[in-house]
């Protein structure tokens, strides 16, 4: 396997349209006009995207008080993300990506290092999007504790 494409800033955002928790078909382009965070996170329920999941939900006032929406992104079936958002109590849009191609196409599915192993999966990464629907930010291989805060020194948030 060659070394997935990433995304840098300036590239277009790869336009996606995902069901959410709820099956409703969520887009990229819904957004444009404002500034989007695009997460992507391996599993929904597991203690690093929980932590991950409740930072957005802890700063989403902030965040969206600054004109930045969130939109989470896993392969979990819409039924999982929907108990995520429940026990989370979770208040932005987590999307399903089974098919594992939106990932692809932005640079957060591939090989990785896990314990010194080499395996495929989900790279935690976060991207912010601008209103013109270009990356501004992308950052890969994220750690789940602290990130939030860290994106938001760097955002000015």
């Amino acid at each position: 396997m060659t070394a997935q494409q990433r995304l840098a800033e300036g590239d277009p955002a790869p336009d996606f349209r995902l069901p959410d928790s709820t099956g409703t078909e969520v887009s990229l382009a819904d957004y444009r006009g404002r500034h989007v965070v695009v997460y992507f996170y391996p599993a929904a329920g597991t203690p690093g995207c929980t932590k991950q999941a409740c930072d957005f939900r802890d700063n989403l006032a902030e965040l969206d008080g600054a004109g930045f929406a969130v939109l989470g992104v896993s392969p979990d079936k819409p039924a999982k993300l929907a108990k995520f958002v429940a026990d989370e109590g979770l208040t932005f849009p987590l999307l399903s990506d089974e098919s594992r191609e939106v990932m692809t196409a932005w640079g957060a599915y591939g090989e990785k290092q896990n314990y010194g192993r080499t395996v495929t999966g989900v790279i935690r990464s976060t991207f912010v999007v601008d209103p013109d629907g270009k990356i501004a930010k992308a950052l890969y291989n994220v750690r789940a504790t602290g990130h939030v805060a860290k994106l938001r020194r760097d955002l000015g948030v």
